[in-house]
């Protein structure tokens, strides 16, 4: 693996921002932009999926990293779990719900091969 000079650069962070952008436009739409406590509490879980990896990243060693990026997967499948209470409810076109949990498990799966990755690199 190249080395990476800046958060920006790296695939799940990228994945977590794009997770991010799906969620706020779709708090934004249907029933859903009514119910403020889990519009609130989604968004929360996908910036804090986006800001841990960015944090972890800052933190100067792989143990602490790896840490970061745990919580990160963690937020991505917080983020996925919403998505059952937006199809419970019919808060959202079933198409627009996928699509949101499709992007939170793309971003846990490419956070778990990067913390793989660094617990292997020895």
């Amino acid at each position: 693996m190249a080395k990476i000079e800046k958060f920006e650069d790296l695939k799940c962070w990228q994945a977590a921002r794009e997770l991010v952008k799906v969620v706020y436009v779709a708090c934004e739409e249907g029933k859903f932009i009514k119910d403020f406590d889990t519009k609130s509490q989604m968004r929360r879980a996908a910036l804090s999926t986006m800001n841990n990896i960015a944090e972890g990243f800052g933190r100067g060693s792989d143990k602490e990293f790896i840490r970061f990026l745990e919580i990160a997967q963690s937020s991505a499948m917080e983020v996925k779990s919403i998505t059952y209470v937006l199809i419970d409810l019919n808060y959202l076109p079933e198409e627009k719900i996928m699509e949101i949990s499709k992007k939170a498990e793309e971003t846990k799966s490419i956070t778990l091969g990067l913390i793989r990755y660094l617990r292997n690199k020895k």
